[in-house]
């Protein structure tokens, strides 16, 4: 006799829900406490600068801004989500060097041999990671304010390209642009 093992409502929901919609890389970079001085004290508020990536290709990078962190933090999440943008991997790494800027911050990006790894300080960390970069070689140069250097990298990340949307916007061959 065969016995059959029937599936809960919360395992039901669990797997529907995991069909339905992608698993998302969300990290949150950096949380600020905001005070706004008034006749009665001190009213505080928070902002929240988070990245949210499938580790293949897409990222998105949101600030969000409300009375309770939690609630900052969501905010930040969805807006990231609707702002993802999609970046090129080659070879686990990107295509070439690049520079990224944002106010004071800049960041430099290289791409690296297999087995490296991330070498990357936080913020810029963050982001790597939730584009799926499996190795990369960066520096943070210029302010190190984590909002605007994760700003700089989104900026560096957006003007990569590949050998081949190179080809195509020149109207030549691969082989023509090596």
């Amino acid at each position: 006799m065969v016995e059959t093992k029937r599936e809960t409502r919360s395992e039901r929901q669990t797997r529907e829900r995991s069909s339905e919609e992608p698993t998302y890389i969300e990290q949150v970079v950096k949380v600020y406490r905001v005070a706004k001085v008034v006749k009665g004290g001190r009213n505080f508020r928070f902002s929240a600068v988070v990245v949210v990536g499938d580790g293949q290709g897409r990222v998105g990078v949101a600030k969000g801004k409300a009375r309770e962190v939690p609630e900052a933090i969501r905010k930040a999440i969805e807006r990231a989500r609707r702002n993802m943008v999609r970046v090129p991997i080659v070879h686990t790494t990107i295509p070439h060097d690049v520079v990224g800027r944002s106010d004071a911050a800049r960041v430099l990006l290289r791409p690296a041999s297999l087995g490296t790894g991330i070498i990357a300080g936080g913020p810029v960390r963050a982001v790597l990671e939730a584009a799926g970069y499996q190795n990369i070689l960066t520096k943070s140069l210029g302010s190190n304010n984590a909002t605007n250097v994760v700003w700089a990298t989104m900026d560096a990340l957006r003007q990569l390209q590949t050998t081949e949307e190179v080809a195509a916007r020149r109207d030549l061959s691969v082989q023509a642009v090596l």
